[in-house]
């Protein structure tokens, strides 16, 4: 399988600054909707919003593809926390719990950063972790 390192940093750029805006500007349904779009994409990755975006505006932004011999899995698996995390930091929003909101979205700017700036993907090292657990747990 390939991955296209361009394409996850451009997710992971999307990604600080949507929640970003939705955060200083006090709209949860921004962050609700980009934490829908994630977890469509990380569920059925041929469909990803995400990736739609990439196609379009990653050349405009001078990306180009930077693809490595790696299995997507994970990636999509991090991708769909963060758009839990999303989708729960803008409903929480939308239903007057602001702290709660800002935490959540604050937590998924920083991960996101991590991965940006020292490409370390929490959400790929929970899956892993997963994976590790199932196969203990089956033998």
């Amino acid at each position: 399988m390939k991955t296209d390192l361009s394409a996850l940093k451009f997710n992971q750029i999307t990604v600080v600054t949507v929640t970003a805006v939705a955060l200083v500007l006090r709209q949860p349904w921004l962050a609700a909707l980009l934490g829908a779009a994630m977890l469509f994409g990380a569920v059925n990755p041929a469909l990803s919003p995400m990736k739609a975006l990439y196609r379009t505006l990653g050349p405009a932004f001078g990306l180009k593809p930077e693809i490595v011999d790696e299995t997507p899995e994970a990636h999509h698996f991090a991708q769909g926390v963060g758009g839990v995390f999303l989708l729960a930091s803008g409903v929480s929003g939308l239903l007057g719990l602001g702290s709660l909101s800002v935490v959540l979205g604050v937590i998924v700017i920083a991960l996101a950063l991590l991965n940006l700036t020292a490409h370390i993907c929490v959400g790929c090292l929970m899956y892993f972790q997963y994976r590790m657990l199932r196969y203990r747990l089956s033998r």
